[in-house]
């Protein structure tokens, strides 16, 4: 498998809130809107919310459908948010647990960045290098047409790839312990994401996307 690696330009984001103390790289990507902020948390807030995450929330292994088949996903999740927050995906129906306190210490650093609001967050955990993330998007309906996808790891160092739909066009992003990715504008219409397997002893991994769901638009 080829990906093509292209350099990211170091700028200043003016449409993302100066609150960070962040730089935050613009991927220069076509058809898509994609900012990285490699520093978002310290170490030593990183470190605590990744211990504490770790340790607390409801992990659990679902069954999700494949091919017509139920098969269980090569990773541990857990989805929490407001009461109205429900999110459905491969055959898959997560209501929302209630917010834990570090999390919505999270959600609110994520919204002051990105100057957006979110009502939930997916929780994934990658145990080891076995686990991973098939290609996808996130564009379920009820995350609207052009959704901002707050995307925070903690953790293992695990590489991010893209994928365009139409021109093939490929791109890798390491993910480094308390990095933030910030996706928006039309970048789920037009970019496939996943987190491939890897043959590498790999400490575990914790991923936190947050989201906004809008129930009114669930098909």
């Amino acid at each position: 498998m080829s990906f093509l690696y292209i350099e990211v330009g170091l700028q200043q984001a003016s449409l993302f809130s100066s609150s960070s103390a962040s730089e935050v790289q613009i991927l220069p990507l076509p058809d898509g809107d994609f900012r990285h902020f490699q520093h978002f948390l310290s170490n030593q807030e990183a470190d605590a919310y990744y211990q504490q995450l770790l340790a607390s929330l409801a992990w659990r292994q679902d069954d999700i459908k494949m091919y017509g088949k139920q098969v269980k996903i090569p990773r541990l999740q857990a989805w929490y948010g407001d009461e109205d927050a429900l999110y459905q995906y491969s055959g898959l129906n997560l209501p929302p647990i209630p917010w834990t306190e570090a999390l919505y210490e999270l959600k609110v650093k994520c919204e002051k960045a990105c100057d957006t609001q979110f009502n939930s967050v997916l929780a994934n955990c990658y145990r080891d290098g076995r686990d991973s993330m098939a290609w996808h998007s996130d564009d379920e309906p009820e995350l609207g047409e052009r959704p901002v996808i707050a995307s925070l790891s903690l953790g293992q160092m695990r590489n991010f790839d893209l994928k365009h739909r139409t021109s093939g066009q490929r791109h890798r992003l390491p993910l480094e312990h308390g990095s933030l990715l910030v996706m928006a504008g039309s970048s789920q219409t037009h970019w496939l994401h996943s987190v491939a397997k890897t043959t590498k002893a790999l400490a575990p991994r914790i991923n936190l996307t947050f989201r906004l769901i809008t129930p009114s638009l669930r098909a």
